[in-house]
């Protein structure tokens, strides 16, 4: 279903029905650009921290706008082993409804329009006729000054100003006597005839004020006085004659208009609250940038810590799946070698996997997957939503006996839950939303700075007795330089020390000297966690983005390299002979080898409980919706589990997880 401003009253029941009814909830968004500075290359470091990479993303991408957003809903029926889709795509426009509304600010990229226009992208129709949105701060603001405006009315009718003591007719500018005369003039003639109203020729805003006082000290009833706007955008005062009782209607008549005004500012944010509020899986591609626009165009500004980043995010979508990150790691890597959205596409309507069947509503949208119309938002997210679904039902093929349909709420998915893809790092393949992120040991990086004449060919002439190296620059002075072997570290530190036109460190002293400038500008709180100015409790109660999940995280302390052997997702690298899961019939479980299946065991390893014992089919759907005190159990569970695996597991060779 297409939606604009012009139909987006008739839709918004439609989707809040259909995200209620919902067993997951597909997302994309598509932008007017990607990076206000940097080049990708520079904007996504190899290198990068988890922590770099969100402040780049905050600092060069969110000025950008989001101005298409796509929304497939999927509903499973059970009695046609079928989902039920009902695709939405939004055109979003931040159009001001009146002078006081926000004035948005974004800019474009040309080669983000280029591609766009190519894939012919209407943007008539995002300018024209886009919806409008209002974060919730943005909306109390606005509400704020219609309770004050609501507070001037007078006998006279409603009214933009009223004067004071220092302001009276008598202080009017000599320029302006002659128009307010001819005003007073106009008023007079109206009184004595029949006409019911009058039309004041455009005026400047002062001049509309000084009207209002003239007026309202001259005639104190029997007037009703309203500023309208003409289809040329101009504004001008209509004054009506009025009895007591007319005068209210009209009062009233106009605060419901300005309701509806407000409310329909107010317009797209409405359908994120109502995501939001449904506590649903949300399953994007390759989500990160659209959840960092989605919050903070929609919810607020991006705080500047990314520890308070998902804390918020997680406050509005309590569960998130990336199609891209799960498409890349076991059970699927082995079997899936390109995983852009289209060709991942492709690659799951072939075996071993199978394309859902599904069934759309004749008053929605249906697509043809045979013709692909890649880049709108709203097919990329039906697309994506049947990534998943055939992602998932192939892990129900390792239970025995196999299962043809995994529900999103099933357990076997929780491994996968809040991970956001991170593109092109080299050894964190995601950003963990939950907790802690990897800290990956990179011994044989070196940080270095030089010049900024020099290019990448001076780089390899330098470090030419080292072997093979690998460059990713960070700006123009400076880059890290990854050296094959580690033990080549030290005596490349050594080699530079007396140099005068380049400095060379470790990565470790690099951290280190950025920790102690990140340090030097934060508060910290008595409880010795760090103290944060953005206000995410406020905003998921006051905002509407409250919900029975409402995730509570505490700042977190990144593992030490010793406990990534297990904590760094090691379910994925572990592996032995692929194995099934049978379940016996008295809920005991064994486990029965199954050929060309290698590395699925690994996978299965996730879904041990805390006894050890694996899941069966009696057990992998029994993962309802859970509450934030379920939520903190199963926290609480995970983080045993790590700590219990990590005293028994043995060193791995690298300390993170190979999903590439």
């Amino acid at each position: 279903m297409e939606v604009t401003r012009q139909n987006f009253k008739e839709a918004l029941p439609k989707l809040c029905e259909a995200v209620e009814e919902a067993d997951f909830i597909a997302i994309d968004g598509e932008f007017t650009g990607i990076s206000d500075g940097p080049s990708v290359s520079a904007l996504t470091n190899g290198l990068d921290t988890p922590e770099e990479r969100y402040c780049k993303l905050r600092k060069h991408s969110m000025n950008f706008l989001l101005f298409q957003f796509g929304l497939c809903t999927f509903k499973y029926d059970p009695t046609q082993s079928k989902y039920i889709t009902k695709a939405f795509n939004f055109y979003v426009f931040p159009k001001p409804f009146n002078r006081t509304s926000p004035d948005i600010k974004f800019i474009c990229q040309s080669s983000s329009i280029d591609f766009l226009a190519s894939q012919g992208f209407d943007f008539n129709k995002v300018f024209c006729s886009g919806i409008p949105y209002l974060t919730q701060e943005e909306e109390s603001q606005l509400r704020e000054q219609y309770e004050e405006r609501r507070g001037q009315m007078n006998g006279n009718g409603s009214i933009t100003y009223t004067p004071n003591s220092s302001m009276s007719v008598n202080h009017i500018p000599e320029d302006q006597r002659a128009f307010i005369k001819t005003v007073e003039e106009k008023v007079d003639d109206l009184l004595k005839n029949s006409e019911k109203s009058v039309d004041l020729e455009s005026c400047t805003g002062f001049q509309r004020k000084l009207i209002y006082q003239t007026l309202n000290s001259r005639y104190s009833k029997g007037l009703h006085v309203e500023t309208l706007e003409n289809d040329k955008k101009e504004r001008y005062i209509q004054i009506s004659k009025v009895d007591d009782e007319e005068r209210r209607r009209r009062e009233q008549q106009k605060q419901q208009r300005e309701q509806e005004e407000l409310n329909d500012a107010v317009g797209f944010s409405r359908v994120i609250r109502a995501v939001s509020k449904s506590g649903k899986l949300i399953v994007g591609h390759n989500m990160l940038l659209d959840v960092m626009h989605t919050v903070h165009q929609f919810c607020g500004p991006l705080p500047e810590d990314l520890d308070d980043f998902k804390e918020v995010t997680m406050s509005v979508f309590p569960r998130l799946v990336d199609t891209k990150l799960m498409a890349s790691m076991q059970p699927f890597k082995e079997i899936i070698h390109n995983t852009s959205l289209g060709e991942l596409h492709k690659r799951l309507r072939e075996k071993p996997f199978k394309s859902p069947q599904t069934e759309c509503p004749d008053d929605f949208q249906s697509y043809d997957t045979s013709s692909e119309q890649l880049h709108e938002a709203g097919y990329d997210a039906y697309i994506t939503g049947l990534c998943f679904i055939s992602m998932a039902n192939y892990l129900g093929t390792f239970l025995t006996p196999p299962k043809s349909h995994i529900a999103a709420r099933s357990k076997l998915l929780e491994p996968f839950y809040n991970k956001l893809f991170l593109m092109r790092v080299i050894d964190i393949p995601y950003l963990n939303m939950c907790g802690p992120d990897l800290q990956p040991k990179r011994d044989h990086v070196l940080y270095v700075t030089f010049p900024k004449e020099w290019k990448t060919c001076d780089l390899y002439q330098l470090f030419s007795a080292f072997g093979n190296i690998q460059v990713s620059w960070i700006d123009d002075t400076s880059a890290f330089v990854s050296l094959s072997q580690t033990e080549q570290v030290q005596i490349a530190i050594n080699t530079s020390r007396y140099a005068e036109s380049y400095r060379i460190q470790t990565y470790a002293e690099y951290l280190q000297s950025r920790q102690k400038s990140t340090n030097t500008n934060r508060r910290w709180a008595s409880d010795g966690w760090s103290d944060t100015s953005y206000g995410a409790a406020a905003m998921t109660t006051t905002s509407g983005f409250s919900h029975s999940r409402q995730h509570s995280m505490k700042r977190s302390i990144s593992p030490s390299l010793e406990e990534q052997n297990c904590n760094a997702d090691s379910s994925w690298t572990h592996y032995c002979s692929a194995k099934k899961i049978k379940t016996d019939g008295d809920g005991s479980q064994t486990h029965a080898g199954v050929s060309g299946s290698e590395g699925a065991s690994s996978w299965l390893e996730q879904q041990t409980d805390e006894g050890g014992a694996c899941l069966g089919q009696d057990q992998e759907e029994a993962a309802p919706d859970a509450s934030s005190t379920s939520q903190g159990k199963r926290n609480r569970k995970h983080k045993k589990r790590t700590s219990d695996a990590s005293e028994t597991t043995p060193p791995l060779l690298f300390d993170v997880p190979q999903v590439w």
